[in-house]
């Protein structure tokens, strides 16, 4: 059941994201494509992460993070911070250039939104934490671009749509 489960998860298709943190438990980043919406009022989203992440620790340790939306052009950055490229894990963050978020927290200049927020509810479940995170500050790039979706176990582009008049 476990294969089935991961193959039938493999033709769910999801958007790509960078999580990335940084405080007193260290810096860390990490490319998921489990994150969700939870809720506009007070906005949070739901990041799901590996407990056996070098990661984890990390994350929950300082409390919050930093989601960057992916745009199609990010995909060697998404490759590097996965570890698809053969890099050491303290190496990847080294070859990404970040600037500082205005709550403190590292984010891709040209990502299509960072969304940076505090954790303020942890539930693990099986092998995964669902961290709930309560939005503090959200950036929306000025230009619009095509989006980043992982599925089939590859990275795709989804086209950026255009706006109809209603």
């Amino acid at each position: 059941m476990k294969q089935d489960f991961r193959d039938a998860m493999a033709r769910l298709s999801a958007a790509v994201n960078i999580i990335t943190t940084d405080g007193p438990a260290g810096r860390a980043a990490m490319t998921v494509s489990a994150v969700s919406s939870v809720s506009d009022e007070p906005a949070t989203v739901l990041v799901c992460i590996n407990v056996s992440s070098a990661a984890h620790p990390i994350l929950v340790g300082n409390g919050r993070l930093c989601i960057n939306i992916l745009a199609a052009h990010h995909e060697d950055v998404a490759r590097i911070i996965a570890g698809m490229t053969g890099l050491a894990a303290e190496e990847r963050m080294a070859q990404v250039r970040w600037e500082m978020g205005d709550y403190g927290q590292p984010v891709l200049p040209d990502a299509l939104a960072v969304l940076e927020g505090d954790i303020v509810l942890q539930q693990q479940t099986g092998t995964h934490s669902v961290l709930f995170v309560e939005i503090r500050h959200i950036r929306l790039a000025a230009a619009q671009a095509d989006g980043l979706a992982y599925f089939g176990r590859r990275f795709h582009r989804i086209a950026a749509g255009v706006a109809v008049a209603a």
